[in-house]
């Protein structure tokens, strides 16, 4: 367990927790600062039903009209203002912890990831379509630029303040424990994408979100989260799973 003073530490937005060794998750204390607040269960719930199941749901009804008119981005960014002002409202938060946390010390997880990521992505392209291995930066090798710089601070960073800042921190008295959180977290990340109305999709962005949510949760370390799914992202793109994450191919 984490000593008293570290945990008070991490409540304490002038005094911000120090790191600590990774360690396993029934040696860590999970974020519980959604206990503490003055929202109550029931409001919790209905927030977290809204934002989870509800505005997946209504993207997916509606998405006709935000492929059209290209307000995907701008949905993803509206989600996590409203991510943002829920952080805000959360009683322990700081706007720092966006930052905070190790990612260098993680060298071994990060490079790990993104051996296995790039490994499953090579065999599951292989399996469905060998043709479109490295297709993108073959025939695209400008846009696949830009994407690889984008993607990351466009999309994936919106994402983890909705799917790991905001879930776990304002959300984790909700569930039992760590595993039911990392569960839960997967989950509703893989029904975000309900949009996209494949079980490709879906069910990658599920174990993705996750093993995201597992490296959150070793350090409450939003940069290395953050890390994770930029890596998985621009390795989808790059081995030629793209078309299964590209809003314009949705049919």
């Amino acid at each position: 367990m984490l000593r008293p003073q570290i945990f008070a530490a991490a409540l304490n937005p002038c005094h911000p927790a120090p790191f600590v060794p990774a360690m396993s998750l029934s040696d860590t204390t999970p974020p519980d600062v959604a206990a503490q607040h003055s929202a109550s269960r029931g409001q919790l719930w209905t927030e977290f039903l809204a934002l989870f199941i509800g505005v997946p749901v209504l993207m997916a009804v509606f998405f006709e009209f935000i492929q059209a008119n290209r307000l995907l981005f701008a949905a993803v960014w509206a989600l996590a203002g409203v991510a943002a002002f829920l952080l805000w409202r959360t009683p322990g938060w700081s706007f720092r912890k966006l930052l905070a946390g190790p990612v260098l010390s993680e060298w071994r997880l990060v490079l790990a990831f993104s051996l296995l990521t790039g490994v499953t992505c090579t065999a599951f392209v292989f399996a469905i379509n060998p043709d479109l291995f490295l297709i993108f930066p073959r025939f695209r090798p400008e846009l696949w630029i830009f994407v690889i710089i984008a993607y990351p601070l466009l999309s994936a960073w919106p994402q983890e303040v909705i799917y790991r800042s905001l879930f776990f921190e304002r959300y984790s008295s909700l569930f039992p424990g760590h595993w039911a959180l990392i569960i839960a977290n997967g989950a509703v990340f893989g029904f975000g994408h309900l949009f996209y109305m494949n079980w490709i999709t879906i069910s990658m962005t599920a174990v993705g979100g996750a093993v995201m949510g597992w490296a959150y949760l070793r350090h409450r370390s939003m940069p290395l989260a953050w890390l994770l799914h930029a890596i998985a992202g621009n390795v989808v793109f790059t081995m030629g799973l793209g078309q299964f994450f590209y809003s314009g191919a949705v049919n």
